[in-house]
């Protein structure tokens, strides 16, 4: 199958080639200070690849392997928009409503005062109960899945806070995902989601075995500022997982043909896969100007993807982008964005978990550079 996305130039799609030139030449000089090993960026426009790039290593033990075309991210956070279109075509579907809850059709989610939360809830963040952990025994048995989310507590009253759920409700989406299909929610975000946009090969909540080759290892500074290896993220077991809040793994470029079937209205390569409501619906602002108590302030969070928003700061989209940008991050590495004003997505990835405040502060200055380039 073709990328869906056409191959094409800066020029060509309307950008200021001079302003991404200055994008990749900080890329290349932070590779080149050590801040991370490798990165891959893709900048697509009106349904075609204006730019894909890839820089440094892929993997540097126990031989160095160059980053390439074909390498594949992990996108941490960035799994979890991938995960809630899941959900958004079970709604197309008929199958379940926003305004649900998730009780409703994951018999046992009432216990411990969860009956209440709805779906909106659930993918905005204001569901309760943010610190629930899923160990990685629950990876490959879904059963006890079921049972363990069935079984979290609140930490507040739902509804009442916004605060970042770093993977619970992404898994408690799985689960409701798995009680409506009847299959594993990998299966059904490969079927329903990956091979309808063209991007089998390129995309993946779940890496088969044969594709681990293709991924990066992950690392993080140690605190001589030395790049190692994460040994939990470099973990077959933990590939093959597809862990639905954090663990998928991509190219920029399928990342930038997602958002630019987003920033589209729901169609790519000619293809409808959204309709325009539903993409119009899911990038709302739900949350408004509430400050997530986890990232200290506003998100602006719609079902999936956050917000750019008019507050003086935001996460990882820019502070130049247009009120209307919407996208998401992954925890200190990546972020990927589509401007439904100007057309316009973008995908940045690294193989570095680096920490706050240079990990922000950098977020800016690359999503800036797009924005200057429009």
């Amino acid at each position: 199958m073709n990328f869906p996305l056409e191959l094409s130039t800066p020029s060509a799609a309307g950008l200021a080639a001079d302003s991404l030139d200055r994008l990749q030449q900080i890329i290349t000089r932070h590779i080149a200070d050590g801040r991370y090993p490798g990165a891959q960026i893709a900048v697509a426009r009106h349904g075609k690849l204006a730019l894909f790039r890839s820089f440094g290593d892929a993997r540097r033990e126990p031989t160095r392997i160059p980053a390439g075309d074909d390498t594949l991210w992990l996108l941490f956070s960035n799994t979890k928009v991938i995960t809630a279109s899941a959900v958004w075509k079970l709604v197309e579907h008929g199958a379940l409503r926003f305004t649900d809850t998730v009780a409703d059709h994951v018999p046992g989610f009432e216990a411990n005062g969860k009956g209440a939360i709805t779906i909106i809830q659930l993918l905005t963040h204001q569901g309760g109960f943010p610190s629930a952990e899923v160990p990685k025994e629950v990876w490959e048995d879904h059963d006890l899945l079921r049972r363990l989310v069935c079984g979290f507590t609140l930490e507040w009253t739902p509804g009442s806070r916004v605060h970042y759920h770093g993977a619970s409700a992404h898994w408690t989406a799985a689960v409701l995902i798995e009680q409506l299909t009847k299959k594993d929610y990998r299966t059904f975000i490969r079927e329903s989601v990956v091979e309808p946009l063209g991007l089998a090969g390129e995309l993946f909540v779940g890496l088969p075995e044969v594709e681990g080759k293709r991924a990066v290892d992950m690392h993080e500074p140690d605190a001589d500022g030395r790049q190692v290896g994460r040994a939990e993220n470099n973990d077959p077991a933990f590939r093959q997982a597809g862990v639905p809040g954090g663990g998928g793994y991509a190219t920029a470029r399928a990342m930038a043909a997602f958002y630019q079937m987003m920033v589209n209205g729901g169609t790519l390569n000619g293809r409808r896969f959204l309709s325009p409501r539903m993409v119009q619906y899911v990038t709302r602002n739900f949350t408004g100007d509430r400050v997530d108590t986890n990232m200290g302030m506003p998100m602006h969070r719609g079902l999936g993807p956050h917000l750019r928003g008019a507050t003086e700061t935001i996460r990882g989209l820019g502070s130049l982008a247009s009120p209307r940008t919407f996208g998401h991050g992954g925890v200190g590495s990546s972020y990927c964005w589509g401007d439904p004003e100007s057309g316009v997505s973008f995908a940045y990835l690294t193989n570095s978990r680096v920490a706050d405040p240079w990990h922000s502060q950098r977020l800016d200055i690359i999503s800036n550079g797009v924005h200057m380039a429009i």
